[in-house]
């Protein structure tokens, strides 16, 4: 969850660092600290922003050393003591980390008995004194003391550590939590992901769980905590420093909301043809005779990833049909669900990091099961677990409320039904090449949805101050609701529930009066008439409707109080557009709210600690 950046080069750190920690703050924003080494460390944090790390520094510090922490916190309420870097009780080590450590409680106790002291809460302080007494104990190196400390943790980690005696060196290790290597001229960066990195370097190293990475300014060694000797495996990013920054819009969400016309088209573009009409996924090649003859898939994610999954079960049950079941990665492990080996299990996430997910991709992989990945970040730890998959390329997500990943990996889901509807032979090739041209026009749909911004502005003005929100669907356009509700609750904090229509009347009508708003997702499609019924029943209540309807209707106008048109389209993309305004609502409540929309209190953009 947290962001962590580390630099040793020819570069002043202090700025690296800095700028580093402004990129990462999307992971974790309750407090942030930095420390440099000149001759000596010198060590700053504080509560709050990154920008109030830099009011505290006041001044450039010198020295071509330097890490840096921005915190979700976990162990330890957001303050100055609890904030990162960490040094040990006897000043030889200073630390930074991302994840959690489990059997802190127990290791803290033995180093207490063993005479030492702790000012934080955190973890983080018993792992950076246990790596200290192990060094002054054993009186071995520092690289040694840190690889034997991490052998006695149980749980996750990204850390990077400083020594005092050898302040010209950086180590970095990783389990479970994520680590780049940013490979330079003379110069080596470690963040937890490559945002802070692209621009000075697009050659980075992906630490593998148990890897260690020893940093001087001229020379990297690799090598296992077992002290087993690693190749470095350089890969080049294909990312541009543009796709990381605002371009001219007021907050990242807004940017990425814009950019789903590009990013859904950058999703299918190169994998659907026209004429003829064909969908070809090559990540997908080797195991596609498996996922045509599958007898059951399983679709787990977290978060917005689990409502893409359910949009997917809908889509591969309809256009497919193979039985599909959407689990939360967060329960799965947990519940001793039944796997076979002939499942098909196929886990979402933007991140890859997700460590619910991953935790469940390990266990489907133990059972037997074929595991595949849908997945925005090339080389993070979901594709290089998984058997094959698919990348979203939705480009860099800042803003932690999700907007353009949802989208795309939807797209990614369509492409999967049509390209195994027509393999099974559950659709003609009619149907086949009429689907595949409908997803072709979706960004185009997408673009002229976007051109309504006024209208859901005015609406947003309308229900800033409502302090409940009722959200229904049927079938496709249920997962929506669920999906617009959670961005509400995500950036502006008003309550909001997602429901199918039909279960209204069992339980959430009781809350209808003349103060709750009720977004409606109502095109024009199978289902109509039955929305249609429950919109009278909303009204019949004194319920305040907002209905998300197709282009030209008139029966759902005459009835709501407040409309949002989106274009025509087939169910199967139903959900690419009519999710598209419910994301521009959240958008500007929050922003009415005076809310921090890229920024929500208490969440973070990826979730890497279970």
């Amino acid at each position: 969850m947290c962001g962590i950046v580390g630099y040793i080069g020819f570069r002043q750190a202090y700025p690296v660092v800095i700028n580093g920690l402004k990129r990462l703050e999307y992971r974790g924003y309750d407090s942030a600290g930095i420390c440099v080494i000149d001759k000596d460390p010198v060590t700053y944090k504080c509560k709050g922003k990154v920008v109030d790390l830099e009011t505290l520094v006041g001044k450039q510090l010198n020295g071509q050393i330097g890490i840096g922490h921005t915190r979700w916190a976990t162990h330890g309420e957001p303050n100055d003591v609890n904030a990162h870097p960490h040094e040990s009780m006897n000043g030889k080590f200073i630390l930074i980390h991302n994840g959690i450590i489990e059997n802190y409680s127990n290791l803290r106790c033995k180093l207490e008995k063993r005479g030492y002291t702790f000012k934080s809460e955190t973890d983080t302080e018993v792992l950076v004194n246990l790596i200290e007494y192990i060094y002054l104990k054993g009186n071995v190196t520092p690289e040694i003391a840190v690889r034997l400390a991490l052998t006695k943790v149980v749980g996750a980690y990204g850390i990077v550590v400083v020594n005092r005696d050898e302040p010209d060196t950086l180590i970095a290790a990783r389990k479970g939590s994520p680590l780049v290597i940013g490979v330079g001229e003379g110069e080596y960066f470690v963040a937890s992901d490559a945002t802070p990195i692209v621009e000075y370097t697009n050659s980075v190293i992906f630490l593998n769980d148990n890897d260690v990475a020893i940093l001087k300014k001229n020379q990297m060694v690799l090598k296992t905590i077992y002290n087993e000797a690693l190749e470095p495996n350089v890969q080049v990013l294909d990312l541009d420093i543009e796709a990381i920054e605002k371009g001219g819009f007021e907050h990242f969400m807004l940017k990425e909301i814009y950019e789903q016309p590009r990013s859904i088209h950058d999703t299918f573009r190169g994998r659907i043809a026209l004429d003829p009409a064909e969908i070809h996924l090559g990540g997908l090649y080797k195991v596609l005779p498996n996922l045509i003859d599958a007898k059951r898939i399983i679709l787990i994610g977290c978060g917005t990833s689990w409502h893409a999954a359910q949009v997917g079960e809908y889509l591969l049950e309809e256009i497919a049909r193979i039985p599909v079941e959407v689990e939360y990665a967060s329960e799965f492990r947990y519940r001793n669900p039944i796997i076979n080996p002939d499942d098909i299990v196929i886990a979402i996430s933007q991140s890859g990091e997700t460590a619910d997910t991953l935790a469940a991709i390990r266990m489907a992989k133990e059972a037997g099961a074929m595991v595949l990945g849908i997945c925005n970040v090339v080389g993070s730890s979901i594709p290089r677990e998984t058997h094959a998959g698919v990348y979203t390329h939705a480009g860099p997500e800042i803003g932690v409320a999700s907007t353009k990943a949802f989208t795309a990996q939807v797209t990614v889901l369509v492409m999967m039904a049509l390209l195994l509807g027509r393999k099974r032979g559950t659709l003609t090739q009619d149907q086949y090449k009429e689907l595949i041209e409908e997803l072709y026009r979706v960004p185009q749909k997408i673009e002229r949805i976007l051109e309504n911004d006024p209208t859901v502005q005015n609406i947003a003005k309308r229900f800033k101050d409502a302090t409940n929100f009722l959200y229904l669907g049927r079938g496709f356009y249920f997962p929506v609701a669920l999906e617009g509700a959670l961005k509400l609750k995500e950036i502006s904090y008003i309550h909001a529930e997602g429901y199918p229509a039909a279960e209204m009347k069992h339980g959430p009508i009781a809350l209808i009066d003349d103060t709750m708003p009720v977004v409606v997702i109502a095109p024009h499609d199978n289902t109509y008439e039955k929305i249609v019924s429950n919109i009278q029943e909303v009204k019949a209540r004194k319920g305040v409707v907002i209905a998300i309807v197709t282009e030209g209707d008139i029966t759902i106008k005459g009835m709501a109080d407040y409309v949002i048109e989106v274009p025509q389209s087939n169910e199967a993309v139903g959900a690419l557009l009519t999710v598209i305004p419910l994301q521009l609502l959240a958008y500007h409540i929050a922003l009415l709210r005076g809310c921090n929309v890229d920024q929500p209190r208490n969440l973070a953009k990826s979730v890497t600690v279970e």
